[in-house]
């Protein structure tokens, strides 16, 4: 079976329980409101779209892996892959918990200030990290320095320098 293949069922395996237990595991708070009927076609698309990308984000974390080992040997440091490799992980795992733990947690405003912690700001950590990553392999691409800190010094000590006659 092709990889990508795998992949697909891998994410239909894990988006089907995912899409029924969302609202099992956090029950909607009392306080939440309900959605008028026209309302409500549009938040199951949601529900669909976040529990899909749940799926692909554990099909990429299983299968993207070897993924990491070929970034390393295009020039990016192993460490910014691996933290590429989880944050593009999270970015897309990350919706399914995090919109089901708004609506368990209703109006409750602490509550909401560690949701906003826990998934907002880790989510503009992931996103910051990916173009770093990006814009690295660019670079490395073009022929310029992948990295601003990995200038070598032996370019630095044989520039030319001007001379005094």
């Amino acid at each position: 079976m092709k990889t990508w293949m795998k992949m697909a069922l891998l994410t239909a395996i894990c988006a089907l329980p995912a899409m029924v237990l969302g609202r099992i595991i956090w029950p909607p708070a009392p306080d939440s409101p309900v959605p008028s009927p026209g309302q409500m076609p549009f938040f199951i698309g949601l529900a669909v779209c976040e529990a899909l990308a749940f799926g692909l984000g554990v099909s990429f974390l299983v299968f993207g892996l070897p993924l990491v080992r070929r970034l390393s040997a295009a020039g990016l440091p192993r460490w910014l892959a691996l933290v590429t490799y989880l944050s593009v992980g999270w970015l897309l795992v990350s919706w399914w918990p995090h919109d089901n733990f708004h609506l368990h947690n209703g109006t409750d405003l602490q509550g909401l200030l560690y949701i906003e912690y826990g998934f907002h700001v880790t989510l503009m950590i992931a996103g910051g990290i990916v173009a770093y990553s990006f814009l690295s392999l660019v670079r490395d691409r073009s022929g310029q320095s992948t990295l601003p800190s990995s200038e070598s010094t032996t370019t630095r000590a044989t520039a030319p320098t001007a001379t005094t006659s």
